[in-house]
């Protein structure tokens, strides 16, 4: 599988999100789960320590054993793990960590992820304490989530020769593009800073498998109580186009959603979780199909209506 950079770490393309361990399945299924993402060429697993409450990290940690030099490791903090268990200061940031690297049963993470800002916390007080983590060698890469690109200017100039952020990780998808339009992809391509898609198939919309007037999977995110904004009957007619447009190209929609994210040349790799091995095959085949300029502009027109 291609791989693509963030700092000095080579990420696989396709990536796997591991937010369903510990809380849609058991250890047990969170170990066939990375045995197929292995197997598939994703080296990028990326958990975070408030997913499960600390059991995907948990069972992660176990499901890697030995292999864990295998793969590119990130995770985050800074959202709210217990009462008073919250934000960025220096103090949580040693106990996060620690509790992190404790679960994920490693000495380092490769990129560890602050989750949201956190407005109590100078900026400059946070990134202190990460140069800290990166310098005793407990981290290698560090990154930031749900930033603005004021948030991302503010750090840049609060870094001074510390450790920067080399990654933002925001919510990105065809049904969902304000990166695009609120410059925080062009401020990471003038940084040199990668970009993390989260939600990058629209909560489900754009597997393929939810459509208008037909009952919600059972047990799938959707009918769980995720995304109800995004299942509207206009969207499920923009992913029936869309659908119609990638299998006359022989594709299908979900490696559509992968293939117009993996245009954007910041977009370092497509986190995208999985509760089922062939999920995790489904997705890592994903990454093959290269779009065109007149796909994209056939796209755009779809997503127009």
């Amino acid at each position: 599988m291609q791989l693509r950079k963030i700092g000095s770490l080579e990420v696989s393309v396709v990536g796997l999100g591991c937010n369903n361990f510990g809380w849609r399945i058991d250890a047990e299924a969170t170990e066939k789960v990375v045995d197929a993402a292995l197997q598939s060429g994703v080296n990028f697993f990326d958990t975070a320590d408030r997913y499960g409450k600390g059991q995907s990290e948990e069972f992660l940690g176990r499901a890697l054993g030995r292999r864990r030099d295998q793969i590119i490791l990130a995770t985050k903090f800074g959202m709210e793990m217990d009462k008073g268990q919250q934000g960025a200061s220096p103090k949580y940031i040693c106990e996060a960590v620690e509790a992190s690297l404790r679960r994920l049963r490693t000495d380092r993470i490769d990129l560890y992820q602050l989750h949201q800002p956190d407005p109590k916390t100078p900026i400059a007080e946070t990134l202190a304490a990460l140069d800290e983590l990166v310098q005793a060698g407990k981290v290698r890469e560090i990154g930031c989530s749900n930033f603005s690109v004021a948030q991302i200017r503010e750090a840049a100039s609060a870094a001074d020769d510390r450790a920067r952020f080399a990654s933002v990780q925001n919510e990105f998808s065809l049904f969902h593009r304000e990166p695009e339009h609120d410059g925080v992809l062009r401020e990471c391509e003038m940084r040199g800073m990668a970009f993390l898609p989260y939600f990058p198939l629209a909560s489900g919309l754009l597997t393929g498998k939810y459509r208008s007037g037909k009952k919600l999977p059972e047990g799938s995110r959707a009918a769980d109580g995720w995304g109800p904004k995004v299942f509207t009957e206009k969207n499920f007619g923009t992913v029936a186009a869309l659908s119609e447009f990638a299998e006359s190209r022989q594709h299908t929609v979900l490696e559509l959603a992968f293939a117009w994210l993996l245009v954007h040349k910041r977009v370092a790799s497509v986190i995208a979780g999985a509760s089922k091995p062939e999920q995790v095959r489904t997705n890592a085949a994903a990454a093959n199909w290269q779009l065109s300029s007149d796909d994209l502009a056939s796209i755009d027109k779809i997503m127009a209506g």
